[in-house]
């Protein structure tokens, strides 16, 4: 998947916003001010993390070389891809789409009432 494409579906999440709080280099994407993306889009390949089931992360871990524990984040509850083609765009939209209700549904409920409305 190449960056622009990318950058427009996680900017399609409801009240998603980009932002570079690491530097020029990481464009972080966060949904009320909690960050459910994060990409390295200097690196060759484009790479991604995203929050994730923990089981289901050791599961996606173990089925595909291209996804390893969070860089630089809590390796338990996120992953890094890299997109080098062999991840399937499926897979990888649902990850993006995982990530980001993961993220919604440990929000304050009036956060998640807010984004609601």
């Amino acid at each position: 998947m190449e960056l622009e494409i990318l950058r427009e579906t996680l900017l399609k999440k409801k009240r998603a916003t980009e932002e570079t709080p690491f530097g020029p280099e990481a464009l972080v994407y966060k949904v009320m001010g909690k960050m459910f993306a994060l990409t390295a889009w200097q690196a060759e390949p484009l790479s991604i993390s995203l929050k994730c089931d923990p089981d289901f992360a050791l599961v996606l871990r173990a089925q595909y070389p291209a996804i390893t524990a969070g860089y630089h984040l809590n390796k338990k509850h996120w992953n890094s891809v890299k997109l080098d083609g062999s991840i399937p765009q499926e897979l990888l939209l649902d990850m993006i789409d995982d990530s980001y209700d993961l993220v919604v549904k440990g929000l304050k409920k009036a956060e998640r009432e807010k984004l609601a409305a």
